[in-house]
Order: structure tokens, then sequence, then C-alpha cells
């Protein structure tokens, strides 16, 4: 008596397939029991899985697995298209199973992989189930590229959106994440990584897709189109409906993009300067160094060996002190160049620190020059300024106050009182308890002048170092990030003898030659 295997599968595991499903498997149990040759072994059964593959298909593989080990001698299935739809899986598997001895029974199509012609007609009827999977492959395709263009969305939601019906709805709780995220970037100059550290140490879920926050995670909010209410489809595309392995659309198939297609998290201006200062930090493509926010040096100083961004290092002094030096990342990450496993080069020969100390004192260098502090943008910035602060307190120290006219007229109120007592015009009872009004009104008003005096002396000292501030900042004897983050274009170290600084907006590259005073603009 042999025993016998049976194989069912259906494609889609939606409610409406269950039934057949359910039906396959009590069809081949009555009719292997009808048959006296034959005894049960098992039903393998694959819901909701397709057949271009056998990856994926646990049921099949342990079939396979099973056969192999001589668990059975026959395998009974409904149809080629129910075995496999790939024409090689189908004739691989049967050829094998047939070298085992045990053939495979395709019922309605009346093939029995051990007689003779079996492979010819096998041949053809898994050629036409192959054929009918990339038709139905090209129809929903073309389905879905069609519900695309009318602005259907596909795939699930993201930080910030769920999809409801097709549309992105945006969820407040991720959307604050977001606008944070881009708040970080622009507004406090952070790189991702520290930003990704921040939001951690947070406690603020990570996307979907991600374990947890990494600077790779905030690239992708970063650099996602959706946050600015625009659509993108179609960035992922599938080459073979055989392999159903997805690849990213690099020009292979057309993007299908809709501008203005739902409700923005972030302005497009705001998402725009983001993709703009991505650029500036980041300007090779294929570079690997990270920018950090956290130095007003971060992605701007660059090695001229081999093209890698310089990072902070803290070093101690021997009084205990710490220092700040930049080094090439690829010089503290790999050491010396060397070859690479995969291919080129690694590492950078650069034996360089370069102290903050020495920085600094370039671009002081630099302002003394230019003289900054007589240069006309920083003559009228200065002037503005003081305008303003003149406008806030318009003449300090001959203009009264409130408090001080109303002082004035309870003087000259204090003296006509006084004037109509001695003429007998009013009562004594009458003018002490006037004149008592008139001296509590008196100090109280005194106090309140005091007061403003004060407060006027703390606001003209407050508005005297703003002018100094930013004469201080303009002569490097104050020290501010976010001023040197905005002046500084990039720092360019060519070889550790020669070093080259880029002011922001100047067509200037001013040479430092490191060992002597001389410098020099280009």
């Amino acid at each position: 008596m042999k025993r016998v295997a049976a194989y069912c599968r259906v494609s889609t595991d939606k409610e409406d397939q269950a039934n057949s499903f359910e039906s396959q498997k009590r069809y081949f149990r009555e009719c292997i029991e009808r048959n006296p040759e034959w005894e049960l072994f098992k039903v393998y059964a694959d819901e909701g899985i397709s057949g271009t593959s056998t990856r994926g298909r646990d049921a099949f593989q342990r079939m396979i697995a099973e056969a192999r080990a001589g668990s059975f001698d026959f395998i009974v299935t409904k149809e080629v298209s129910r075995f496999a739809r790939n024409t090689l899986d189908t004739l691989r598997y049967t050829r094998e199973l047939k070298t085992l001895g045990i053939g495979v029974l395709f019922v309605n199509d009346h093939i029995n992989t051990l007689e003779p012609d079996a492979e010819l007609r096998l041949t053809i009827m898994s050629s036409i189930a192959q054929e009918e999977s990339r038709k139905t492959s090209e129809r929903v395709k073309w389905g879905q590229r069609r519900r695309m263009e009318q602005g259907v969305v596909f795939g699930h939601g993201l930080l910030g959106y769920d999809v409801h019906n097709g549309r992105l709805c945006i969820n407040e709780e991720g959307a604050a994440v977001v606008r944070s995220v881009f708040r970080k970037f622009l507004d406090e100059g952070k790189g991702s990584s520290v930003i990704a550290k921040e939001l951690e140490e947070a406690g603020i879920p990570a996307p979907s897709r991600a374990a947890r926050w990494s600077h790779t995670a905030v690239l992708r909010i970063l650099r996602n189109e959706k946050y600015c209410g625009d659509l993108v489809q179609k960035k992922t595309f599938t080459p073979d409906y055989l392999t159903h392995k997805k690849k990213y659309n690099r020009g292979e198939e057309a993007l299908i993009a809709l501008r203005g297609h739902h409700e923005p998290i972030v302005s497009r201006e705001r998402f725009c300067a983001a993709q703009s200062e991505l650029a500036r930090r980041n300007p090779s493509p294929g570079q690997s160094a990270r920018y950090s926010g956290r130095h007003a040096f971060s992605g701007k100083i660059e090695c001229g060996l081999c093209g890698s961004r310089f990072v902070a290092r803290v070093r101690k002094r021997r009084d205990g002190t710490a220092k700040r030096v930049w080094r090439c990342r690829e010089a503290v990450c790999c050491g010396t160049r060397k070859p690479s496993p995969a291919g080129g080069f690694i590492g950078c020969d650069i034996h360089l620190q370069l102290k903050e100390e020495t920085i600094l004192s370039m671009i002081r260098q630099i302002l003394v020059f230019l003289d900054m502090e007589n240069a006309p943008a920083v003559v009228k910035l200065l002037s503005i300024v003081n305008a303003s602060l003149h406008m806030e307190n318009p003449c300090p120290g001959s203009c009264l106050t409130d408090a001080g006219r109303r002082l004035q007229v309870l003087s000259q109120k204090k003296a006509r009182l006084l004037e109509l007592y001695l003429e007998q015009a009013v009562e004594k009872s009458e003018y002490l308890q006037k004149m008592e009004e008139f001296q509590g009104e008196q100090e109280r008003l005194a106090s309140q002048l005091q007061g403003e005096r004060k407060c006027r002396g703390a606001q003209a000292n407050e508005n005297g170092r703003i002018p100094a501030f930013i004469h201080r900042l303009i002569t490097c004897e104050a020290q501010d990030d976010a001023f040197y983050r905005s002046l500084i274009e990039n720092i360019f170290v060519r070889d550790p003898q020669h070093i080259e600084l880029v002011l922001q907006k100047l067509p200037i590259r001013w040479v430092f030659r490191r060992g002597t005073d001389e410098s020099s603009g280009v």
C-alpha cells in the first residue's frame, strides 16, 4: 500500500478563498481514502502564498524534506498551477522526486510524473501556468499605477501619518516629533546623530521600521517629501514576478509624483531649507563622515588628502583642563592609508591635530585684515541697533515719566492747599486731612519713581552690552558657535602645512601656512 501525501495551496489569504482552501483539503482526503491501494500520509497546505516561487512556502518545503527522508511514496495535487507557477521549479522538483521514486499526480491535468511522456506535458502545462502568472502580474501593476496616478496611497503609514482607505491622515503625536526633528536640524543646527541621541534619551518611540533612533532614521524624516505635502510613489519596484524581490527604483521605471497631495506637517520652505542644509553638510554623494551640530566647525573642515571631514576630539592638558582638537575622520577610524578588502583604500596619512585655538586665530587675522570693525555692514548694523534701543527709551534722563509728572502736580497742589489754609479759606481739619492724603500719595509716587530709575539704569547697561557684544564678536574676543557657523563656509586642510579658509558669501580663499606668520588671500 502506497503512503500518499497531498499538497494544496491558495494564493491569497482573503476570506473568499477560505472555503476553497478547506474544500481542497477535504477533497484530497476523500480522494485518497477512496483508493484501496492508497494510505493517507499527510495533507500539506500553504495558505495566502504565491505560487511563482517555492521560497516562503513552508508546507511545500516540509513536504520535499520528508520526501527526501522517504516518509511517503506518492504526491497528489489538484493541478500544475497549484504545485508551482514557475516552470523551472516544477521541473526541478518533479525530477528530483522521480529520482527518489516518488511520483506526482496532477489530478485536473491528468499528468502522472512516473509515466514516460509526463515531462513533455508537464513542461507545456507549467509554461502555461507561468505565463498566466506573468499576465496577472502585469494586470495588477497596471491597475496599481492607475490608482497611484489618481492619488491613492499604497503601503503602510509612517511617523506623523496614518493611511486610511488610501489617504494620508496626520497623526498629531507623530507630527509633533517630525516638527521637532526639523526644528533641531534647521533652527538649532544639530546633526542627525545628535538629534537621534536626544530623541532616544527623551524616550520617544522610534519609527515603525527602526528598532531605535539612529542618524539614518533622522535622515529619512528630513528627506521624506511627504512631510511637505507631496507624494512620490514607485520608489521601489519588482523587476521579476517570479522572485518577488523589490529593488530601489533608480530610473528603471517612471516615478509617480503628486505635488500638494495631502496636508503637510512642515512648510515647503522649511523642507527645501532642510534639503539645502543637508547638501551643504555633506556635499560628496559617497562621503561617509557624519555631521554633528555640537561644535561650531562640525562638518566644515575637509581633508585635502582623502576628502573626509574632520571630527572633534577632546584632549586633556597637563593642568587638567580640556582642549578641543580636530582630526581627519579616516585617520581616526582607520589609521594610515591602506588597501581595503572591498577594493580601493581606507585610512588617511594626514597626521595632523588641528587645535581649535589655531582656527580662531586664523579667523581673527582675517577679520582684522578686513577691518570688520569699520566695515560698512557692521557700522550700519550698529547704527540700526542703537536706533532701535533709543526708540525704546527716546530721551533718557531728560523726559519725565508719568510718576515724575504726577509728583510735580502733587507738589503744586500742596502749595496751593497751604495758601488756602493761610487765607483761612479751608478749615484746619480739612487742611490736615488733605495734606495727609497728599503725603501718602507723594511717598507712593516717590517709591515708584525710584524703581523706574533703577530699571532705566539696568536697561541702559543692557543696551550698552549689545553693541559691545557685537564688537567683541567681530574681533573674536567673544566666542559664539552660532556666529562662527554662519561665518565660515569651509576650511580645507590641503596638507599639514597649508590650510585654506573660506568665509560665507566671499569668493576669497585665505591660505595659511603653519609654522609661519604668513597668510594671503587668493
